[in-house]
């Protein structure tokens, strides 16, 4: 499975967020800054994270986003799947889904353990860190 920018990037805005979660809201300019991202694509993603409990944002002149959670109760795995959607290599072993909804041959498939297995290992390591994980070292 390949993240497309919208998993890599929101990750790297969340990590931001993550290593600043106690100076209060970070404007959304100053996030594109940081990382060398597009404003306009991080609003996107950012409509996508919030709708996901992921962040707050707050309006004003002194307005911008926070993490809606400590970031050690915020997933990779979170974030992915808010912005990428299911966990799975192939359609049929996707989180959440069953084989009936998009394969003719369930039960005789011979490589679909492959894939799924694929896919808890994926789920996982991405739930496994967190973003205090990601930032711990950053200074």
């Amino acid at each position: 499975m390949k993240l497309s920018t919208k998993g890599e990037y929101g990750v790297r805005a969340l990590a931001v967020l993550a290593h600043c979660y106690d100076e209060g809201p970070i404007p959304l300019r100053v996030i594109a800054s940081k990382e060398h991202l597009s404003e306009t694509y991080l609003e996107q993603l950012f409509r996508d994270l919030k709708k996901a409990g992921l962040i707050d944002s707050t309006r004003g002149p002194k307005g911008g986003y926070v993490l809606a959670k400590e970031p050690k109760k915020i997933t990779v795995g979170d974030a992915v799947r808010a912005l990428e959607g299911p966990l799975g290599p192939v359609d049929c072993v996707l989180e959440n889904k069953t084989t009936q909804e998009c394969c003719t041959k369930e039960g005789s498939c011979i490589t679909r353990f492959v894939w799924a297995k694929l896919r808890d290992s994926m789920a996982k390591v991405l739930d496994d860190i967190t973003f205090e994980d990601i930032v711990k070292d950053i200074k």
